[in-house]
């Protein structure tokens, strides 16, 4: 007996972005991610839209997604720094105790 894919598939969910309805495929356990990803576009675009009086749509949603791309790319830069500096943290200590062990060993 082979599984039907159709029954498999979850049904979509519907988003609300600047007046507009869409429906969007995606798995139960990302559905709150989608959501949230939605509400914040939407509120990215509805702030865009009130900065500058008689944009078309198009530009609108270009300009959110330009800026919320730059805002995570920000946000990457930032993460890889801290994961860095946590890096040379870590083996600063390793070091300092593995002296002090030798020493005491000694």
């Amino acid at each position: 007996m082979s599984a039907d894919r159709t029954q498999d598939k979850s049904p979509p969910v519907n988003v609300s972005i600047l007046d507009r309805e869409y429906l969007v495929a995606c798995e139960p356990h990302e559905r709150g991610g989608l959501l949230a990803a939605a509400a914040l576009l939407d509120g990215r675009m509805r702030e865009l839209r009130a900065q500058s009086r008689g944009s078309n749509t198009e530009r609108v949603a270009v300009m959110a997604a330009l800026t919320l791309a730059h805002e995570f790319l920000q946000l990457s830069s930032n993460a890889r720094v801290a994961d860095g500096s946590l890096s040379e943290n870590v083996i600063s200590l390793q070091r300092k105790l593995d002296g002090a062990l030798a020493h005491f060993l000694q």
